[in-house]
């Protein structure tokens, strides 16, 4: 049977990168991604970014969207307390209007020492971020709203609607508090590209838990994660690709093997299937080089192709 078969497979736009990128490249990649069978496409946001290049996420799914038809376009983060919840409603609706209603949002937390960057306060952030999620719902679903929070308080509307209803909201985050949350108020849950895969293995107990006892259908509730990766003949040189992705962008080449995949179609195949064995139901494929030709071969480990 094939890894297709029990899961589903986004594959990561090139977006973030260490060397520039090739616009023919996120073309490409959207394309033959969508050609082949894969679910979603994805990006991250990381507008301070001194360690690659690295695109804003509205603006790349916008074009990934033009130049496809029918695969769903995702970003997993946007960093919420970094952006006014009005914003960020108003620009994920109108992806998912402009796009035939194929939009994912990720929300998070980010980390705490971008907060000065943008002038928010640390304290009172989890606050701050429930709101955010609140708030941008009520905007999807009413024509007028009157939130009267303890951060935010908005009264109008936004006339542009997401096609979907809802749209779903995913979240990300690792802390048991955090993967709760997801449980509590999310659609679905993604651990990050930097978490250990034995930390995203202790994750998922804690999610199901809380979506059992919230009377949450486990089945039907997406359990992802990132998963920064190579797939090549020569196992060294797709392990050689994910250290340098890990030592240049996140500055911890220890998590090469703790939190990368990569090997041989066969390695690669057997540490997705270790996931899934987990509890994953969908798994983000991030390559970290040769982005058009790890589409075709990921394609074929995961039996697209």
């Amino acid at each position: 049977m094939a890894l297709k078969d029990n899961v589903g497979f986004g594959m990561s736009l090139p977006h973030r990168t260490l060397d520039k990128v090739d616009m023919k490249s996120v073309r490409n990649v959207a394309q033959r991604a969508e050609a082949l069978g894969f679910k979603d496409l994805w990006v991250t946001e990381n507008a301070i970014d001194n360690d690659g290049y690295s695109f804003d996420p509205i603006t790349i799914l916008t074009y990934a969207a033009a130049v496809t038809n029918t695969i769903g376009v995702g970003v997993s983060v946007v960093v919420l307390p970094q952006r006014h919840p009005v914003h960020v409603a108003h620009a994920y609706a109108s992806l998912d209007y402009a796009s035939g209603g194929r939009a994912i949002l990720g929300v998070g937390i980010g980390r705490l020492e971008h907060y000065p960057h943008f002038g928010i306060p640390q304290e009172r952030r989890i606050r701050r971020f429930n709101e955010q999620v609140q708030l941008i719902r009520k905007l999807w679903k009413e024509d007028l709203v009157d939130f009267q929070g303890e951060i935010f308080h908005f009264k109008g509307g936004i006339k542009m609607k997401p096609m979907q209803d809802p749209l779903p909201i995913w979240m990300g985050g690792g802390h048991p508090d955090a993967v709760r949350r997801a449980a509590q108020i999310a659609d679905g849950w993604m651990g990050a590209g930097g978490q250990n895969t034995a930390a995203f293995r202790d994750s998922i107990p804690v999610l199901t838990e809380e979506l059992e006892r919230l009377g949450r259908d486990v089945s039907k509730y997406p359990i992802s994660k990132r998963v920064f990766m190579s797939v090549h003949e020569n196992a060294k040189q797709a392990r050689d690709e994910v250290e340098r992705w890990y030592t240049e962008a996140y500055h911890n080449p220890g998590q090469t093997d703790a939190a990368g995949v990569h090997g041989t179609p066969e390695q690669v195949r057997e540490q997705l299937e270790t996931m899934v064995g987990y509890g994953a139901n969908h798994l983000l494929l991030n390559p970290v080089a040769r982005y058009d030709e790890q589409v075709e071969a990921l394609a074929e480990v995961v039996g697209l192709r």
